[in-house]
C-alpha cells in the first residue's frame, strides 16, 4: 500500500508504504515502528496500529465525498470514483471494517482515516530481515571490545541497536565494523 500513514498510540502517524502479506504486514513503515510495536505486543499481547488510507485528504473531505449519492454503483465503485480507493487498500478496508459502517458515510470516512489493525506477534527469527537484541553497548568499551572478554570485538548486527533494513543497515554494519577494526588495531598495538 503506497501513500499511507501508520501510527501507534499517541505518536504522530508516519507517511510511507507497507506490504500486506499472507502472514501480516511488512515494509518501511512497519520497520520504522517495529520497536514500539514489539514492546506493545510483549507488554499487552497485541499492538493496534492505525492506518490512514488517504493521508493527503482531510476527514471532512473524505466524508463529503462518501456522502455523495452513489446511485446503482456498488460501494467498491463508489470508493474508487470518489476517493480513488481500490485494490489492496479497499480490500483491507472491507476486511477490517464492520459491515454496518459501509452504510454510514461519516463512520466509513473515520475508518478510512484511522483504520485499526491489530498485530499479535512478530515473524519467527528464521524469516527476519533484521532482528532486535544483541550485545548491549554498556558491555563494550569505546573500541567496541567486550569489557569482560578483552580481544573480542563486536560490530554490525552483533550490537543491540534497532537496525533499519537496506542501505542504512549496511552502512551501520560497515561503519561499526570499521570502528571495531580500528579499535582492534589500537588494542593489538598496546
Amino acid at each position: 500500500m503506497k501513500n499511507i500513514a501508520i501510527g501507534l498510540g499517541d505518536d504522530k502517524p508516519r507517511l510511507g508504504e507497507c506490504v500486506i502479506t499472507a502472514t501480516g504486514i511488512e515494509g518501511s513503515l512497519i520497520y520504522a515502528l517495529s520497536a514500539p510495536m514489539r514492546e506493545a505486543i510483549n507488554r499487552d499481547g497485541a499492538a493496534t496500529v492505525h492506518i490512514d488510507l488517504l493521508p493527503g485528504r482531510p476527514l471532512d473531505k473524505v466524508q463529503a465525498a462518501l456522502a455523495k449519492p452513489r446511485g446503482s454503483r456498488s460501494m467498491s465503485k463508489h470508493l474508487h470514483s470518489q476517493l480513488g480507493l481500490d485494490g489492496v487498500k479497499a480490500a483491507l478496508l472491507r476486511e477490517v471494517t464492520p459491515a454496518e459502517h459501509f452504510d454510514d458515510p461519516a463512520q466509513l470516512a473515520v475508518d478510512i482515516k484511522v483504520l485499526p489493525l491489530t498485530l499479535v506477534k512478530t515473524r519467527p527469527i528464521d524469516e527476519a530481515i533484521s532482528t532486535a537484541g544483541g550485545v548491549p553497548f554498556e558491555a563494550l568499551d569505546e573500541r567496541l571490545m567486550l569489557k569482560q572478554l578483552p580481544g573480542v570485538f563486536c560490530a554490525g548486527e552483533m550490537l543491540d541497536w534497532e537496525a533499519p533494513t537496506g542501505g542504512y543497515l549496511l552502512t551501520g554494519c560497515f561503519a561499526s565494523g570499521r570502528a571495531a577494526g580500528r579499535g582492534m588495531l589500537e588494542w593489538l598495538n598496546r
